[in-house]
């Protein structure tokens, strides 16, 4: 394997271990209360939370009369300071470059868990803020690294390796969590404190895999004398100043903007299969004896789903370079509209607020055809999301810090307002508007894809007359 690759393969590894942390911590941080309140911040944070268990939260507030810190405001906190970060994040990449931008974004991440040992109500909420802005320089620099370790020829593989590692994340912390937590009406200071422990070191283990990385050159930087010297003049500030603008530029391009819809609806999708599909089967009474118990098996089929897509397209990745990101797409759309319509079928319109007694078409509603779907929501996202970072690394290499920035400022608004009116709209709506925006977004990745793949057929006759010549 070259250097690049490995690279990818430690990238993986890296974000797999402190995201194993992170993930389980938030999925732990606050039980699900969900959509029965239908504030903002309990319907914005939800995830697939739904557990027997009691909160970490509640549990520490039952033993310290002080603390009264909230889950959900924690996580609203970490989720709007993200979104305002993106921006700031190329900047941030400037000064550091991406290595070090993703270490400072794990520390915070690390820290965030830390403060759970020392319960304290402004330690929660500041960790939170300073988590946000981790967050944002962290998956930046990600992307930007990630385009650094790739060309046209094996952005595809690079892609879908990564994604496949990440979302492994998906099961393990929540395996262990799920036995120390077993049976457990109150979660002990002594319990807290190993798992919390336990999470720490998963994701310090994390953070020296990030630390092992090597190096690799900036491929946005031509290779002209004249290039060179540009970029040598914007150093410090002139050159913080420059990714912002830069940034800002880019956004208002004619493909960025169309892009933008496509990055709309993955965070759109991204809310429903991980804070609305999960409470919707569990709300859904007639589906099983325990329907509840079934949400957990729902999260590990989403998570198969999203590393077999992942792993599929690491393997064909040399065969997808050759016939383009779009078919992929396309097939991702296709596999969740085809979830959307059996979802349709399956659960009750008022599934997603509480207990129901109500059927959908399917009278009894199919716990294997819940769970069908959920896989099929993971496979289809990893379709999406995978191509969307080959994009974004191989079109947009030249900047691709600013890129993957807006992708994640785009997406984390998206998911932002669909967990708002998923606490007013039925289930039939929400899932009428994913098919809008899924076939609006569809089409316009595809339509810079043909752009960009005529530009490159433009271009290849030049390169080739000049190699004759």
């Amino acid at each position: 394997m070259d250097k690049k690759f490995v690279n990818v393969i430690i990238l993986g590894f890296g974000f797999m271990f402190v995201f194993t942390a992170f993930q389980t911590m938030g999925n732990i941080e606050e039980r699900i209360t969900i959509i029965e309140s239908r504030s903002f911040s309990k319907v914005f944070l939800s995830h697939w939370k739904f557990s027997k268990l009691k909160t970490l939260l509640d549990s520490i507030d039952k033993e310290d009369n002080n603390f009264s810190g909230d889950g959900y405001t924690s996580m609203a906190i970490i989720y709007t300071t993200f979104s305002v970060c993106n921006w700031l994040a190329p900047s941030f990449i400037s000064f550091t470059g991406p290595r070090v931008a993703m270490l400072v974004g794990s520390l915070t991440y690390t820290l965030f868990m830390i403060t759970f040992l020392f319960p304290s109500n402004w330690l929660l909420y500041l960790s939170s803020g300073i988590l946000g802005a981790g967050a944002a320089i962290t998956w930046t620099g990600q992307g930007n690294f990630l385009a650094r370790c790739s060309d046209v020829s094996t952005i595809s593989r690079n892609s879908g390796v990564f994604w496949a590692l990440l979302q492994s994340s998906m099961f393990f912390g929540n395996i262990f969590v799920y036995f120390q937590f077993k049976d457990k009406e109150h979660i002990d200071a002594g319990t807290r404190g190993m798992v919390i422990g336990v999470l720490t070191a998963v994701a310090i283990l994390g953070i020296v895999f990030l630390a092992a990385l090597r190096p690799m050159a900036d491929n946005s930087i031509g290779t002209s004398e004249a290039q060179r010297q540009i970029q040598e003049q914007r150093t410090g500030w002139g050159s913080a100043v420059y990714a912002l603008k830069s940034a800002g530029r880019l956004f208002i391009t004619r493909d960025m903007l169309l892009l933008s819809v496509a990055f709309l609806y993955t965070g759109m999708e991204l809310s429903f299969f991980s804070g609305v599909y999960g409470p919707s089967i569990g709300f859904t009474k007639k589906i099983h004896n325990t329907p509840k118990e079934i949400v957990g098996l729902t999260g590990i089929c989403i998570g198969a789903g999203e590393v077999f897509g992942g792993g599929l397209f690491g393997i064909l990745g040399k065969k997808t370079t050759r016939f383009g990101r779009d078919p992929i797409v396309i097939t991702g759309y296709v596999i969740h509209m085809m979830a959307f319509f059996l979802i349709f079928l399956n659960l009750p319109d008022n599934a997603p607020f509480k207990d129901t007694e109500d059927i959908s078409y399917l009278d009894p509603p199919r716990p294997w055809i819940a769970l069908i779907c959920a896989f099929m929501l993971g496979l289809g996202d990893a379709c999406m999301n995978t191509q969307i970072y080959s994009m974004l690394g191989g079109v947009y290499v030249k900047n691709s810090v600013g890129a993957f920035a807006l992708f994640k400022f785009t997406q984390s608004i998206a998911a932002a307002i669909s967990f708002f009116y998923s606490s007013y709209l039925g289930l039939r709506a929400q899932l009428i508007i994913l098919v809008i925006f899924g076939t609006i977004g569809t089409a316009c990745f595809c339509i810079v894809e043909w752009a960009a793949k005529r530009r490159q057929r433009e271009e290849t006759p030049e390169d080739s007359r000049t190699l004759s010549d």
